[in-house]
């Protein structure tokens, strides 16, 4: 099967996603917005309105709604009936909105992964502040470049890993830095989702009247229309999402980054079934190295999704979804609500540390206070940008067929019948 058309079409030679992958500045850096004081409303604009985007436009519906963007024009008018008392201007195209809508404080992006970076990048060269959804871009070197960019010219940016602000995740990250199970040395990282499979498909219906089909496709090679895509399932395909992973790494493996400061991985090694040239798999294994913090030591980790999950740990059952450090004195359960000690039996009577990290004042509302303050985000994409490549990265691997070979390795049991695959990237 021949690969993906790898052109980009004129979307990318008139957006920010160019500009990138060039190396060059597609517009020059205007002024960061003007700080404002902390009872002053911020003016922002979101780009993308319903589904996953709904609870961010939400989330900073306490400041000025100047403008709402989407591609399909019954979002974006339910929306803009939601929120009418903002009276906010409405676009389907971001590039329009962009470049009409200049007093705007900030922009939240909340699209598919395929236009984070074209929608995020052309805003911050604008000098806008971004709040953008997980993960943070398609690519490595989009996730590269933004970091670089927000943090040369000190915007504000936040990623949207909203578990990130819950008070187990900071109560987990004391434990671990506190040495509750040791020397942390391996971590297991699972998430049973399975956004992967699929067909192209062969049928050709006509575009809905309220969806702008080509504005959807955006720096993604061409394709026909179909149902199939929208308004979920664009996660299965290589061309849009990143399957299971690059829906739900920046969730769970945040933690992981967070408890023990790791940055970027030195060696990763996927398996799954053979790629497939347009969608992710059912189920998949990337195993990574990281060198030494100055919290732990060097140390790995295994991710698994969809039909590679695990039941149990060491003889521990698990649940479906969660993160397990493995220490020298015991290992520690975690999920986005509550953490175990294990084996409980040897932690009768553990006290946790005393609580050292502050308790958020919520996602949206650290990144407004930053805007407005300039005080530090949790989430910022000096931050989010080496989690964010670290998640695509074990793509990258799984897919990485031109130099290494896919041969089965001894004694590895098959899984619902399919060929293994097996890539290393270091």
């Amino acid at each position: 099967m021949k690969k993906p058309v790898l052109s980009r079409r004129t979307f990318l030679q008139t957006s920010a996603a160019a500009a990138m992958v060039a190396g060059t500045g597609f517009h020059q850096l205007a002024s960061a917005a003007e700080s404002k004081s902390a009872n002053e409303l911020l003016d922002i604009a979101c780009i993308g309105v319903q589904n996953r985007a709904s609870a961010n436009v939400s989330g900073v519906s306490g400041q000025n709604l100047v403008a709402l963007c989407d591609i399909d024009d019954n979002y974006l008018n339910k929306a803009a009936g939601q929120y009418s008392k903002h009276k906010s201007n409405k676009y389907n195209d971001f590039r329009v909105l962009l470049d009409k809508e200049k007093s705007i404080d900030a922009v939240v992006v909340s699209t598919p992964d395929h236009t984070h970076a074209p929608a995020s990048m052309w805003a911050m060269q604008l000098g806008k502040h971004v709040y953008c959804e997980k993960p943070m871009t398609h690519t490595v070197h989009e996730a590269r470049e933004m970091t670089n960019f927000a943090v040369k010219n000190k915007l504000a940016t936040q990623l949207g890993t909203q578990i990130h602000a819950g008070n187990n995740y900071r109560r987990v990250v004391e434990a671990i830095q506190a040495g509750a199970i040791g020397n942390v040395k391996h971590v297991d990282v699972w998430v049973g989702k399975g956004w992967g499979g699929g067909t192209v498909p062969s049928d050709k219906p006509p575009v809905p009247k309220n969806v702008h089909w080509d504005l959807w496709l955006g720096p993604a090679a061409y394709r026909d229309y179909s149902p199939v895509y929208m308004p979920a399932q664009w996660r299965r395909w290589w061309d849009f999402g990143g399957g299971t992973l690059g829906d739900m790494g920046c969730h769970y493996i945040d933690l992981v980054f967070w408890a023990l400061r790791l940055k970027y991985p030195t060696k990763i090694a996927a398996e799954g079934p053979e790629p497939d040239t347009h969608t992710a798999p059912l189920g998949l294994t990337v195993n990574y190295e990281f060198p030494k913090t100055d919290v732990a030591s060097a140390v790995t980790m295994k991710w698994r999704d969809g039909n590679h999950c695990p039941n149990e740990i060491e003889g521990h059952k698990v649940p479906g979804s969660g993160v397990m450090f493995h220490g020298d004195k015991g290992m520690m359960l975690a999920t986005y609500g509550n953490f175990t000690l294990l084996p409980e039996a040897d932690f009768n009577g553990w006290k946790a540390p005393e609580e050292s990290i502050p308790n958020s004042i919520g996602h949206y509302e650290e990144w407004i206070k930053a805007i407005k303050e300039g005080t530090p985000t949790t989430c910022s994409f000096d931050y989010s940008g080496p989690l964010t490549e670290t998640v695509l990265l074990g793509n990258v691997a799984y897919r990485w067929t031109d130099r290494v070979g896919c041969s089965q390795p001894k004694g590895h049991q098959q899984r619902l019948g399919e060929p293994v695959h097996r890539a290393e990237v270091p």
